[in-house]
């Protein structure tokens, strides 16, 4: 990790041209599967940026969103977008990613979440998050709908939030994947 460097700026402050190289991150380490809207789940919040000398290593994003829980809606920093390139994994740039991601929701939000990949799982639970093992569900358009697909891959970092971790979990409607 000897030349690694890690900043971190809201969508407003960083340039065209490091989002186009973020995004390219992304759609690189997701081999493809990486959504316009994905890219546009991890704007409006606060990104990370890994830098191994002058090359952009690493990636991720957290962005405000409400989560319903035991009868209140949360104010969560939801983590997004967190990638690594290939060549550039198992270095720790995904921890400082995270680590960098994880002081911007202790310090602003009542809970941290985010939705893993399956081959993350024990990243994020190594890291301290705790997996949610209660149903999950969406508010749709047409109101109230389950998401079971995602059951299982739900993570949380409480951070003043009260939560029962066998509960229902609710997030906002957006367009694409909506955990």
């Amino acid at each position: 990790m000897g030349g690694q460097v890690i900043s971190t700026a809201h969508t407003s402050e960083v340039d065209s041209a490091l989002l186009a190289a973020a995004r390219k991150l992304c759609d690189d380490a997701f081999d493809g599967d990486f959504s316009d809207d994905d890219w546009e789940h991890a704007l409006g919040g606060v990104h990370a940026f890994v830098w191994e000398g002058d090359e952009l290593a690493g990636h991720g994003s957290v962005v405000q969103r409400r989560l319903l829980h035991g009868g209140r809606a949360l104010r969560a920093g939801y983590v997004e977008a967190v990638a690594v390139r290939a060549d550039r994994r198992k270095r720790g740039h995904g921890a400082a990613v995270m680590t960098a991601l994880e002081g911007v929701v202790r310090g602003a939000y009542e809970l941290g979440a985010l939705a893993s990949a399956e081959d993350a799982l024990d990243f994020y639970g190594a890291r301290g998050w705790q997996l949610w093992r209660g149903p999950t569900s969406v508010l749709g358009p047409e109101g109230p709908t389950r998401t079971e697909d995602d059951d299982g891959g739900i993570f949380v970092l409480p951070v003043t939030a009260s939560l029962d971790l066998t509960g229902p979990l609710a997030c906002d409607w957006r367009d694409g994947d909506v955990w």
